[in-house]
């Protein structure tokens, strides 16, 4: 299973790791994860974990408003990473898939 590090940062008062792969259930699964003091000073809790789904039919969607060939899951992953490359990869993919009527379930725990 391929997975792609969309953004990665260590300091000492924070690991933030956000990656986007295919799941073995086909589902484009964004994976996000920030923990550390300022995570702490901001949720209240050290660990902030944040996930995006989505079901394979609506990933289908992704390679037409992408130009990527139709099942090019690798392809698909990597152009998502120089898109989404950023600090603000969760928020600005989910800003994406909204304005794409792209449907997905999301899930954040503090």
């Amino acid at each position: 299973m391929e997975k792609v590090i969309l953004f990665y940062l260590e300091r000492p008062d924070i690991k933030i790791s956000m990656k986007i792969y295919f799941n073995e259930k086909g589902q484009l699964y964004f994976d996000g994860h920030d923990v550390g003091k300022s995570v702490e000073e901001y949720c209240g809790d050290s660990d902030y974990e944040y996930i995006y789904t989505v079901e394979p039919e609506e990933v289908n969607k992704f390679y037409n408003l992408l130009s990527i060939r139709d099942g090019d899951q690798s392809a698909l992953l990597q152009e998502i990473k120089n898109r989404f490359s950023v600090n603000k990869a969760y928020s600005l993919f989910g800003v994406f898939m909204r304005e794409n009527n792209i449907k997905f379930g999301s899930f954040t725990r503090p």
